[in-house]
């Protein structure tokens, strides 16, 4: 992290730069992180799930890594509407689009390149409309913690 705290407005993006969900951002935000998150569900799940105050924990395993994770009903939730071939589709905003394909990634850290590969959408605006001063949804270039640039 830089010494002004803010990581991402020292650099300028390329179409190489790795973008990923700041999640510290929302916390920063006066945005609600789970309405937000509720928005990418499917109409029915949204509902069940806003209505639901109960934040069970479930063990989820990752299909394509083995790998175990603690996931709230939310979470479990996004995890299965990712699965869906149309979570990603051209009826969605650029920005949405993005955020799903973080989400459905376990925010691993992709570039514009990648991303319009994922999206159908152009590299340079994605580049152009997240690499500029204003943060969308809490996409920000990343910044690896400095034990891993070593």
């Amino acid at each position: 992290m830089s010494p002004l705290g803010k990581p991402s407005s020292l650099i300028k993006p390329t179409k190489d730069t790795k973008f990923h969900i700041d999640y510290d951002w929302w916390e920063r935000s006066n945005q609600d992180l789970r309405i937000y998150l509720l928005s990418h569900l499917p109409p029915e799940v949204r509902e069940r799930l806003s209505q639901s105050e109960h934040d069970a924990v479930v063990d989820y395993i990752d299909p394509d890594t083995a790998e175990v994770m603690k996931l709230d009903a939310l979470g479990l939730a996004i995890q299965q509407a990712a699965k869906a071939p149309n979570f990603i589709n051209e009826h969605t905003s650029l920005v949405d689009s993005v955020f799903r394909v973080f989400l459905a990634n376990g925010n691993t850290p992709l570039s514009s390149r990648e991303l319009a590969e994922i999206t159908g959408r152009s590299a340079d605006i994605i580049l152009k409309t997240l690499g500029g001063h204003r943060v969308y949804k809490g996409i920000r270039p990343y910044i690896p913690p400095q034990d891993e640039k070593e």
